[in-house]
């Protein structure tokens, strides 16, 4: 088999947030594939680096009073930290805000100037006059001009789906400043991205792309090929566009040239020839792995923009589809956003990669996080079929036959055919469909399993005469064992190197799944692995609501000197419709710390209305002493979904927190007024 030279990517993180499972399921992915590459011998390397660039992050950091070099510094430090964490192993992380980046942008740039592929002219955008600045469409906030929805961005409603152009919206507002945004002219870059129709119809149809994209670039290219717009105006954060006094590269310009600016650093690094990977005529791999909803830059301005430069384009882009917990989309404000360190406090990152690997395919569909199947799964494959070969056998071995394996021969029926199956597994990573490679090694998990079980070491052990037995059949599962750690090892590293350590084997690679092992010593066994405990799983899902309820709650901005928040006007005030409820049921919400259902009657002044609220009282009450209770309700307060269900409403409550917390009751002796005193339940 020929040496393979392949550079591998996954699509950059984006520097104004932190990793969460749905961004882990590619960085997953491709760590798993870039591994077997390795274990075949192949000289193949992962890079990655942070997206660096953009408006977003240049106000994130404004708002925390910090530059915007010390925000990315910051957030690399943590993103670098959470794929450690997961044995995700890159050979290189850089960031787009680098010198090599810097250069190689500008080339590209210049190239494409120079060939006649980039346009100018002025276009009209939306402004912030208080700010001084153009402001992108996520950054302007309106009512929607199709169904009248508030609070909806400047491209699209996320009430009815339309989609519209910013100046559209109505009552828009900068959603920088609070400020009404004008329309003004300004002169922008475009890169020519029809000149380039032929040599891309003919790229994405030969292999560079899923074929199921094919059809959805194909629609791309029925509507036209449009110019497209790399500039932004100052001030913002990126580079400066060559021979520009104010113009600087739109932030999905340099961003995919970060996969050759973190190589080029790791050349630098290794002694490697950039050249050798990126020139036109390469005869080197590059493979992008990308989620479903960056085809378009991947697959059409990408390659042309490679191509008008004079340098190579991706072998291939192999996208995968979105991450659902528990069959939902992951959402901050149903608290089923999980950050990969709020995992990572709580679980052990590997169960998580095998899980994901035994649902990916090669094809661009959702996989679901359930999380009920991820535990059953997790300790049934990995501690009931796979660690349990090692652990039935492994006693026998060190207790009896001081650590030293009998003749072992690979002609075992049961040895060759799990040998044998090298290949086919192999052509499955390689497919990148790890959920069938997965259900293969198990499948011979299984067998081994059934072997051990059949022939009862424990039992023979009983008696002396038939000791030589047990030598054999446990020396032999011992062999079992590992060849499926070598199966396993890309999926695995970490379990991989604890059975290489048990094992007393160097690194393995692929080729040693036929290495003979008889007279081979191992070590004192010692649990690989523990079972996975539901109440983990929950505890991430609590700290995961509780994150979400910190991240729905509306900023509060308290003058240092004065411990009462910012003074409304009566107006505001008059807007809030106080109302009289009976709770007439109360529960308590499985999952959360805080929380009480409350069910509640409003009267027959208002038509016998029930509202359901979510109350953070549990502290200081239980809910079978507050049905009957009358108390006061926000009854106008906007419904908000949570994960628990739809909270309709808000109950008044005051104190210092914990016990001491009381809601608002009408006094039984106070006609007209609110008293805690004998309101409190313990």
């Amino acid at each position: 088999m020929s040496t393979r030279k392949i550079l591998v990517t996954s699509a950059l993180p984006y520097a104004n947030g932190p990793i969460h499972l749905g961004h882990l399921v590619e960085y997953i992915q491709t760590d798993i594939w870039t591994r077997f590459q390795k274990m075949q011998g192949h000289e193949a390397w992962y890079v990655c680096a942070d997206d660096a660039h953009g408006t977003p992050i240049m106000l994130r950091a404004d708002k925390e009073g910090i530059t915007p070099e010390a925000l990315i510094a910051k957030t690399s430090e943590e993103h670098q930290a959470d794929f450690a964490d997961f044995n995700i192993a890159f050979d290189h992380y850089h960031s787009t805000h680098s010198d090599e980046n810097r250069e190689l942008a500008s080339d590209i740039y210049l190239k494409l100037e120079s060939a006649g592929h980039i346009a100018k002219r002025t276009i009209s955008q939306a402004f912030d006059p208080e700010k001084q600045m153009f402001l992108p469409d996520r950054f302007i906030k309106g009512e929607c001009p199709k169904c009248g929805a508030a609070d909806q961005y400047g491209d699209n409603c996320e009430v009815c789906g339309a989609t519209y152009s910013p100046t559209e919206l109505k009552n828009a507002v900068s959603a920088v400043s609070g400020a009404t945004p004008i329309e003004k002219d300004s002169e922008h870059y475009f890169f020519k991205l029809g000149d380039f129709e032929a040599f891309l119809k003919e790229w994405t149809t030969s292999g560079h792309v899923h074929e199921s994209l094919e059809n959805k670039l194909g629609e791309w290219f029925e509507a036209g090929l449009q110019d497209w717009d790399i500039s932004r105006d100052a001030p913002y954060f990126g580079f400066q566009i060559p021979g520009s006094d104010n113009k600087y590269f739109y932030v999905w310009l340099d961003a995919p040239v970060g996969y050759m600016a973190s190589f080029k650093a790791l050349c630098e690094k290794q002694g490697l020839n950039f050249d050798e990977y990126w020139a036109e005529d390469s005869n080197a791999e590059v493979v992008h792995f990308i989620g479903k909803d960056i085809v378009y830059f991947h697959a059409l301005f990408w390659p042309a923009m490679l191509k008008g430069a004079g340098f190579r384009t991706p072998s291939k882009i192999l996208a995968h589809g979105f991450l659902t917990l528990n069959g939902e989309k992951m959402s901050k404000s149903r608290g089923t956003f999980i950050k990969a360190r709020t995992w990572l406090d709580h679980m052990p990152a590997e169960p998580l990669r095998y899980y994901f690997a035994a649902k990916l395919n090669n094809g661009v569909s959702d996989l679901d996080l359930n999380l009920e199947d991820f535990v059953a799964r997790v300790n049934s494959d990995l501690v009931g079929k796979y660690v349990n070969i090692a652990s039935r056998c492994a006693n026998f071995i060190t207790k009896k036959f001081d650590g030293q394996l009998t003749e072992i021969t690979e002609a075992h029926p049961l040895v060759a055919e799990c040998a044998a199956a090298a290949p086919q597994i192999a052509e499955l990573y390689e497919q990148r469909d790890f959920a069938r490679a997965v259900r293969e090694i198990m499948a011979l998990a299984d067998k081994a399993n059934q072997y051990i079980a059949e022939q009862e070491p424990w039992a023979l052990a009983k008696d002396e005469s038939k000791l030589p037995q047990v030598h054999d059949i446990c020396s032999t599962g011992v062999r079992l064992f590992h060849i499926l750690s070598i199966y396993l090892k890309p999926l695995l590293p970490a379990l991989g190197e604890k059975a290489e350590a048990f094992l007393n084997l160097p690194p393995q690679q692929w080729s040693d799944v036929g290495q003979n092992l008889s007279g081979h010593a191992i070590n004192k066994f010692k649990p690989l692995m523990t079972r996975v405990q539901s109440e983990d799983i929950e505890k991430v899902l609590e700290v995961a609501a509780e994150e979400a309820k910190a991240f729905a709650e509306p900023e509060k901005k308290v003058e240092a000197t004065n411990p009462i928040a910012d003074e409304i006007e009566f107006d505001d005030f008059a807007k809030i419709d106080l109302r009289l409820a009976t709770i007439v049921e109360a529960d308590h919400v499985e999952g959360a710390d805080k929380l009480l259902r409350l069910q509640l009657d409003l009267g027959d002044e208002t038509g016998g209305v029930k509202k359901q609220v979510f109350a953070g009282i549990k502290s200081a009450y239980d809910p079978e002493d507050l049905i009957g209770k009358t108390t006061v309700v926000v009854a106008n307060l906007k419904p908000r979904k949570m994960r628990f269900g739809m909270s309709e409403g808000m109950v008044l409550a005051a104190g210092p927190g914990g016990e001491d917390l009381w809601i608002l009751e009408p006094s039984n002796n106070s006609r007209g007024k609110f008293s805690q005193a004998g309101n409190r339940v313990k």
